[in-house]
């Protein structure tokens, strides 16, 4: 489980937006996705390693994998979040 005081000065690297965690059912959606090979991240790679959780950008657009308790704050390694963001169905 990520410390709440390194999620506290976590920000994402390209807009300096604040992050927060996502909830166990959004993991849960991502991670089949990611399963079936149809997820891709932003740099356009197909993801093969499933998420421990996740790290949501403030405008939704993005969503940075964690690892081991190790979030991934690459930018190219983002996964874009619409198509499980539900505030977009």
């Amino acid at each position: 489980m990520l410390d709440n005081e390194l999620l506290d000065i976590l920000c994402c690297p390209e807009t300096k937006q604040d992050l927060k965690l996502i909830d166990e059912k959004t993991k849960q959606k991502i991670n089949d996705k990611i399963k079936s090979g149809e997820l891709k991240n932003r740099g356009g790679e197909t993801i093969k390693e499933t998420i421990d959780t996740g790290l949501l950008r403030e405008d939704h657009k993005y969503l940075y994998p964690v690892r081991e308790d190790i979030p991934i704050m690459l930018i190219d390694e983002a996964i874009p979040f619409e198509q499980f963001d539900a505030s977009s169905e």
